[in-house]
């Protein structure tokens, strides 16, 4: 059988990449997660990893990781990590946006995966609520909100559009659209 993995990113690239995390300050405060994960692509085998790394100083040894099979076309029973081997899990019932961290030694870490193919400025508003201490928000709920949000953002960019392309633009006699460089000097408009 073969699996066709969808990427945004090549394997190669993702692996030299640092991870993107955005993690939750250590508090006393406990929340629903404990950060935000921003994966080049949605081959667990290429970015877990660069994440494991990335987690081993602040979190200790992770030995098991989870998800939910809807996010990701490929889930290995086993990834290399550091001449070990990481174990994944899989379970339907998870959030399909969260991935679960597991360590014998520490405890456990709940992380929102922020869609591979997000644009930048999402998933910077994504990452830095999923961080925020003590926050009751679970990962369904920020990336519905996420989902409202760029909804407004669209519309709002599409009305201006409509505006500036239906006449809403300071127009000359001649049709041309005027702006600040092109109007006259002294008429009160700079």
């Amino acid at each position: 059988m073969t699996a066709t993995v969808e990427r945004t990113a090549p394997r190669d690239l993702a692996a030299e990449l640092p991870a993107r995390l955005s993690l939750t300050p250590k508090s006393s405060l406990a929340g629903q997660l404990d950060g935000a994960w921003w994966p080049y692509s949605r081959d667990l085998e290429a970015e877990l990893p660069p994440l494991v790394a990335a987690l081993d100083e602040p979190w200790g040894r992770i030995t098991r990781v989870t998800v939910n099979p809807t996010r990701w076309p490929v889930v290995p029973r086993t990834v290399p990590v550091a001449g070990r081997r990481l174990h994944v899990g899989w379970f339907t019932e998870q959030d399909p946006d969260k991935l679960i961290l597991l360590s014998y030694t520490v405890g456990r870490w709940d992380l929102l995966v922020v869609p591979p193919e997000t644009p930048p400025a999402a998933a910077g508003r994504l990452m830095a609520a999923a961080a925020i201490p003590g926050s009751v928000l679970t990962a369904r709920v920020l990336m519905a909100n996420e989902t409202v949000i760029g909804r407004g953002i669209r519309d709002v960019r599409r009305r201006e559009d409509t505006w500036e392309s239906e006449g809403g633009a300071c127009m000359s006699p001649f049709g041309t659209r005027l702006d600040a460089s092109t109007l006259p000097a002294g008429n009160g408009w700079r």
